[in-house]
């Protein structure tokens, strides 16, 4: 039990993950950097507000989507388990 153990305490963050160790996870986050500043330096200040309320926006979209995903796929795991321990 010391997985449950350590998950209860806080020591475990199931939704943290490592993309430094991903090639294609760091590519893309250079681009969206890059082309994010290239973006604002031709923004106008209304421009880059709106542009920053859309982010939050998306940012908090995701947010919801990706616990959405981690329920779902916490469930998809926990219904394995069953099924192997019924065999």
């Amino acid at each position: 039990m010391k997985l449950l153990e350590e998950f209860w305490y806080g020591n475990i963050e199931p939704t943290d993950y490592d993309t430094n160790t991903c090639k294609e996870c760091k590519e893309a986050l250079r681009l969206i950097t890059k082309n994010e500043e290239k973006l604002q330096a031709t923004m106008t200040n209304e421009q880059k507000e709106l542009f920053s309320r859309y982010t939050d926006a998306v940012r908090e979209y995701q947010t919801m989507a990706e616990c959405l995903l981690f329920q779902s796929s916490f469930k998809l795991g926990a219904r394995i388990m069953l099924e192997v321990m019924k065999e």
